[in-house]
């Protein structure tokens, strides 16, 4: 059974990013319906898969992380507007049998992500 996931590691202090928030939406076109928010865990991750079995469904998604929230709340002063705020990652899934894993590796400055396992 298929499942999507997600892992964010703050780069700046080489820790998982405990306590970010990340929204996942699903994407038709011009609409963005929202599926979830979610607050990462003491490890970075979600706490469950964000979709699993039947909500897993191939199409169009975003999952959006708020890096600059992040980042202040772990006492880090940002310019304002700050360069990163929130970080939008666009993908597809076709094959709904599969694990899909989108990890985030972020600072204030940067970010990079890749599909994992």
């Amino acid at each position: 059974m298929g499942k999507l996931t997600t892992h964010v590691l703050d780069t700046v202090d080489g820790r998982p990013a405990a306590g970010m928030q990340v929204s996942l939406w699903r994407l038709d076109g011009e609409t963005a319906t929202p599926l979830d928010r979610i607050t990462l865990n003491d490890d970075g991750r979600a706490p469950k898969p964000l979709l699993e079995g039947e909500t897993l469904t191939p199409g169009r998604y975003r999952l959006v992380f708020s890096v600059a929230a992040y980042f202040r709340g772990r006492g880090k002063t940002l310019p304002e507007p700050p360069f990163l705020d929130e970080v939008p990652v666009e993908f597809g899934i076709a094959d709904a049998s599969l694990h899909y894993h989108v990890p985030l590796l972020c600072s204030p400055w940067s970010y990079s992500t890749y599909r994992g396992s």
